[in-house]
């Protein structure tokens, strides 16, 4: 992978289209209710093609708006590029004021160093978080891991006055892109373990090309577009989402190869998703639903969570989606006391019958 193309998905960059305060994203919202038109128990319609996706905006922060309550705030005017040059988490209005003096302090020290000028360092520190992503992927290639010196010397070298900038802004680039999370270990050390996200055990790489690249973030994306979609989402809405990412059907994505391929055949395979003709559609229609393998190694608050982490906010702040998931949560919680009552009897039924069995086995 080319430090061009990384650079292009993983880098801090002045974007001269971010909304103002004023503009914000007041309308990106839970679709709970809207003007008290809607009840509780009424399931918002969100499938329409035509529909603005309600993950969008959590994703990418596009001032799209949909029915509902708890509001996403404005998006910061520094930001990680992750997919393209537009494309950023959307920021909390009670975050917008900390987030603001903490861009101003990272701009400061970008443009007070005397030794660049401000584009040049720009351009120097680019560089580094493309190079950063590249050594912890082949460092999470190789199950090793990572302490801050070997990053200091290995990478960053001579802007270490900008590590924590650049490890921030990588971090959260790895976790969204790839959906690698970077784990710290040992504080004292400052040691790091890279892990998948979300307990998946998919990432996608094909182990005899140096080249490929973990897809795990693509999955997650997906399988929250499934979720606040109404637990199944047209493949219009999945690719109306995945376009606004840089992804599209039939082009090939230096990160997730061929997308159709990968959604559609790979993924359906390894049963993380459904994909399935929508009941009496007639053109055929087709939509995704989460496969076995989905439900079993995640949940709907995980992928909640995940989204809210991204969008800094707090799951609760988005009340549909927030009930559903706790109710998941409760059902996985009854099915597991279910099973273990049913071991736990099945156990003891066993052990009546070899008790049973003992005294015509002595007499023999």
């Amino acid at each position: 992978m080319s430090l061009g193309h990384m650079s292009e998905h993983c880098k801090p960059e002045e974007d001269p289209h971010a909304p103002t305060e004023a503009q914000g994203l007041e309308g990106v919202q839970d679709p709970m209710v809207e003007k008290g038109e809607a009840t509780a128990t009424t399931t918002p319609s969100l499938t329409s093609p035509s529909a603005p996706s309600p993950i969008t905006p959590l994703i990418l922060g596009t001032p799209e708006e949909v029915p509902a309550t708890g509001a996403l705030g404005p998006l910061p005017s520094s930001k990680i590029v992750c997919f393209s040059p537009t494309a950023a988490p959307a920021m909390p209005r009670s975050q917008s004021a900390e987030s603001s003096r903490r861009e101003e302090e990272e701009g400061a020290c970008i443009s007070q160093d005397p030794a660049y000028p401000e584009s040049l360092l720009r351009e120097e520190l680019n560089k580094k978080m493309a190079e950063l992503v590249q050594f912890l992927t082949v460092k999470y290639i190789t199950k090793e891991p990572i302490t801050e010196a070997e990053m200091l010397t290995n990478v960053i070298k001579e802007h270490k006055d900008h590590f924590p900038l650049i490890f921030s802004k990588v971090s959260e680039c790895m976790e969204i892109v790839f959906g690698i999370e970077v784990k710290e270990v040992d504080p004292s050390s400052h040691s790091y373990v890279l892990v998948r996200t979300l307990d998946l055990t998919y990432d996608g790489m094909l182990r005899d090309d140096d080249q490929s690249m973990p897809k795990t973030g693509l999955l997650i994306f997906i399988l929250g577009v499934i979720f606040m979609e109404g637990n199944r989402a047209s493949e219009e809405k999945v690719w109306e989402v995945l376009s606004m990412m840089g992804v599209y059907a039939g082009r090939e994505d230096f990160i997730y190869g061929e997308p159709r391929k990968l959604i559609t055949e790979d993924l359906v395979k390894e049963q993380y998703l459904v994909y399935q003709q929508v009941p009496d559609s007639d053109p055929p229609r087709y939509e995704f639903l989460w496969g076995p393998r989905a439900y079993a190694e995640t949940s709907k608050m995980k992928v909640l969570k995940f989204f809210a982490k991204i969008s800094g906010t707090d799951p609760t702040s988005l009340p549909f989606w927030y009930e559903e998931a706790l109710q998941d949560e409760k059902e996985r919680g009854q099915a597991g006391a279910a099973a273990g009552d049913t071991a736990t009897s099945t156990a003891s039924g066993s052990s009546s019958v070899t008790s049973a069995a003992s005294p015509a086995l002595s007499e023999a």
